[in-house]
């Protein structure tokens, strides 16, 4: 098993060639009989060949493609291996020069290593072979896995194949065989390094070692005493000269259901085979790492063109790193660096291995895909989530749309979706809220989906993924992977979509790397044992019932078992930062109890709300160039706001309905009076007071520090944070004066105080803000007074000579009124002493507009 594009391009080359020698050999191969069809036609050879396959099958093909795949299997066309050796393994591997299946093998040392299949651990072992030059060959590959369950005791299999191997060089006294696993296992140096670190042991044959006795801890008292190291045998990697090693694994008969370990443990035990074999273990890791139980003792160590492991217990630099046990997922997040991955110089080396170009493929040659949306709870901004969507850079009639929407406040946006875009889709499946089905029931419904139209990835995007960039699909596509999710961070926050690591309860720990991925610090594709909210998955591992990777798991959340279990297969999840992609929403503390809740979400969702909420021009009035517009003196006229900001506004206030009377009697302030009353309602009857009062802070502070000099400095010592006229200071209480001060002016100060003024210069802070509405049935203007504040802002929430007619304000002292307001613009103007102002009479219709007196 491979992936969708080498997959399905490889296997028609391989066929191909096959087909010279076997024609009917792939009949065995469903899945191989379209590329037999194809290899039949593309060299117009006789229908014939193979009498029981249907020829006539529609097969969509490149022939450039298939032309290029046969020249990158070339050296194995070249070679005598049998064709049937393309059927198991040969067009799968990355690098088949490196790991011929046949041929004779005249370097020094030859690594060795057992897999009756190609996965991601394997393929990350081969690249490191490939890396470091070290010849290589593969047992067993395509071949039935006759060891056992290697969760448990068992794997006498490899010593039966390794025995059948050595049998070539049982008389090669110069030959050094170097064995490994391969699925858990990265080789960190050239033979040149290995053979010399091998030699320096002075030893026939050297073991890894470990802390552990595994299988048999009976057996530890039996092993010779170390001072320093770790003491038992591990069998994951061991090295010698073929002579011995060839005594070793045929000193007894092993059954393929054995444990290799133990037959190893019990020759290194006996002293005569130990002694006649000169079998050593490695106990200080110079050239074998075992993580298990040694994750203390290693540090990955990143210098400018090279990333490596370093043991600080030993201070040693292991030549060859071992997984083993429960520390698979440790090493992953050491394969993102070691084997020449990624260094502080060059970033990520190992990004552009085995990529996919799509940039010249035609749209009907462009993989299939099914983009499969959850939305499994209440989620803010789920309107921009489906243009997102929908503005994906890649032919919509080479997408299959798959929607579960468990929420029926939602439902409305979902159709409206399907209505917009549906039928440029290949085909559209909806799911909603009335049938009742779990998150992990539709998400298996979906990937089952995906099988079923024959789709080549599957695109899991739940609601709070946001999609940012519209190449996202194609840029994952193209990293061509089994599993790949891109980051998503929620804007301004360490909240992602990944967990770089695991704790021992296999839940969430933050790896040491964390920070500085999630901060785009280092660039990459990394290796990571949890994604969610939106991944890419190779739909072979879909198809595959070997691979295939189901939602369930014990009392696992979706998600979490999900990637437990491909952990458990060892399918590798990979999360990209090598782009910007998008960003996640939060939907925590989303209340659909509110009136338009998406409102509400300031706090919780900046980056999103800005989008919607504030004023298209908002930014160009900060632009030191620009000049605010100035209709009165001192009274700037600026845009804030959206028009949709304003509308939602009215109507949650409308749907809220409690306007207050008008008079002056006002039970909501202190002391029960309002000195210039309106019909109103404050911000805090409806809920939005604390986003009101971070709105003023973020977005009317800037305005007021651009058109107001000296309103600009913070100060965390001081209440507020503000500091208007900043020095280099140390405040009495910071050194322990502050009683003694306050002593100081209530003796020597108090008198004097009535000829010292002070100016106003703290944060942006009001206690009013509220919704005015002004009607000629009702309170059509308002008489001329001072605001109880610094200054003011006004903003205008519908249109003047539409939705009604008249009003505005007069300022009176500068005989200058503002009367065609601007929807989402505000006026700023000082409210005491200086702008007496009044509300000029609405004539006809419903006015609103947004006040907040700010008194710093």
């Amino acid at each position: 098993m491979t992936y969708p594009y080498p997959y399905r391009i490889l296997q028609w080359a391989a066929l191909a060639l096959v087909l010279r020698a076997h024609p009917c050999l792939a009949a065995a191969d469903p899945m191989g009989q379209g590329a037999l069809v194809l290899a039949t036609r593309a060299r117009g050879e006789s229908r014939e060949l193979c009498g029981d396959l249907d020829l006539d099958a529609d097969v969509d093909v490149d022939l450039e493609e298939l032309e290029a795949a046969e020249r990158w299997l070339l050296p194995y066309h070249e070679s005598e291996a049998d064709p049937e050796d393309y059927l198991g393994w040969g067009f799968t591997s990355r690098y088949p020069h490196r790991v011929p299946a046949h041929g004779n093998h005249t370097s020094e040392l030859l690594l060795l290593t057992v897999a009756s299949h190609v996965s991601d651990g394997y393929r990350r072992f081969e690249r490191s072979a490939h890396i470091y030059n070290v010849p290589m060959k593969v047992l067993g590959m395509g071949k039935e896995w006759n060891g056992g369950d290697m969760s448990r005791p068992g794997g006498g299999y490899k010593i039966n194949l390794l025995k059948e191997e050595l049998e070539k060089y049982k008389n090669d006294s110069n030959k050094i065989i170097l064995f490994t696993d391969a699925f858990d296992v990265v080789i960190l140096a050239n033979a040149d390094r290995i053979i010399k670190q091998f030699r320096n042991l002075d030893a026939r044959i050297i073991f890894s070692a470990e802390g552990f006795c595994w299988p048999d801890e009976s057996l530890a008292s039996n092993y010779p005493t170390v001072a320093r190291g770790k003491r038992f045998l591990n069998s994951g990697g061991f090295i010698g000269y073929a002579p011995e090693l060839y005594q070793l694994v045929t000193a007894k008969d092993v059954l393929d259901t054995d444990d290799d370990q133990l037959y190893y443990t019990h020759m290194f035990l006996d002293p005569e085979i130990r002694k006649q074999l000169n079998i050593k273990l490695d106990h200080r890791s110079t050239i074998f790492q075992n993580l298990n139980g040694a994750l203390a003792d290693v540090e990955l160590q990143l210098e400018a063109d090279n990333s490596y492991i370093k043991n600080t217990a030993y201070a040693t630099i292991p030549l060859i790193v071992h997984g083993n046990g429960p520390s698979k997922s440790v090493l992953n997040s050491l394969g993102n660096y070691i084997a020449k991955s990624w260094s502080l110089q060059d970033g990520c080396t190992s990004c552009e291995d085995n990529k996919l170009d799509l940039s010249q493929k035609k749209a009907s040659q462009l993989p299939t895909v099914l983009i499969a949306i959850f939305i499994e709870q209440p989620t803010p901004f789920l309107e921009e989530f489906f243009e997102k969507i929908a503005k994906l850079d890649y032919p919509k009639n080479r997408l299959f749309l798959f929607i579960h929407n468990a929420v029926d406040y939602h439902s409305g946006v979902v159709e409206e979706f399907k209505e917009k875009y549906g039928k440029e889709y290949r085909s559209v499946k909806s799911i909603d809220s009335s049938d009742k089905m779990s998150g992990a029931e539709a998400r298996e419904l979906a990937m089952n989906y995906c099988v079923q139209k024959d789709c080549n990835a599957y695109l899991n995007v739940d609601a709070e993924a946001h999609l940012d960039n519209s190449n996202a699909l194609r840029l994952l596509l193209e990293n061509n992977k089994g599993v790949i999710a891109p980051m998503l961070t929620r804007p301004y926050k360490a909240w992602s979509n990944f967990w770089g690591a695991l704790s021992t309860d296999g839940f969430y720990a933050r790896s040491t790397d964390y920070m500085e991925i999630v901060n785009n610090e280092r660039r990459g594709v990394w290796n990571v044992p949890y994604i969610s909210g939106c991944y890419l998955v190779n739909a072979t591992l879909l198809a595959d019932k070997g691979s295939k990777v189901t939602y369930a798991f014990g009392t696992l959340d979706p998600d979490m078992a999900f990637c437990h279990n491909l952990r458990e297969k060892g399918i590798f999840m990979f999360v990209s930062n090598l782009h910007d992609f998008g960003h996640l929403v939060n939907n925590e503390n989303y209340d659909l109890t509110r009136k338009h809740p998406d409102f509400y979400t300031l706090l919780e969702n900046r980056w999103d709300w800005e989008q919607r909420y504030i004023h298209e021009d908002y930014a160009n009035v900060l632009d030191p160039q620009s000049t605010p517009l100035q209709p009165c003196p001192d009274v700037y006229w600026m845009p804030i706001v959206s028009p949709r900001f304003c509308q939602e506004l009215i109507d949650i206030m409308e749907n809220f309905g409690k306007w207050s009377d008008g008079s002056n009697k006002d039970e909501r302030l202190a002391g029960g009076y309002e000195n210039v009353p309106t019909r109103d309602i404050h911000m805090n009857q409806v809920g939005f007071d604390p986003q009101w009062l971070e709105f003023l802070k973020s977005y009317v502070k800037p305005l007021v520090e651009r058109v107001f000099t000296g309103y600009n400095n913070d100060d965390p010592r001081l209440d507020g944070g503000y500091e208007a006229v900043p020095t280099r200071d140390i405040h009495m209480r910071q050194v322990g004066l502050d009683d003694l001060w306050d002593f100081f002016l209530e003796e020597y100060v108090q008198p004097l105080q009535q000829a010292i003024f002070i100016g106003y210069d703290d944060n942006p802070r009001s206690i009013m803000n509220f919704v005015v509405r002004y009607r000629p049935d009702e309170q059509p203007s308002l008489r001329p007074h001072h605001d109880s504040s610094t200054y003011t802002i006004n903003i205008a929430l519908n249109r003047p000579d539409i939705d009604y007619q008249g009003g505005g304000c007069n300022f009176i002292r500068y005989n200058c009124s503002v009367t065609k307001t601007r929807v989402g613009w505000l006026l700023m103007h000082p409210g005491r002493l200086t702008h007496l102002h009044e509300g000029l009479r609405v004539t006809n219709g419903t006015r609103y507009i947004m006040i907040s007196f700010v008194d710093p």
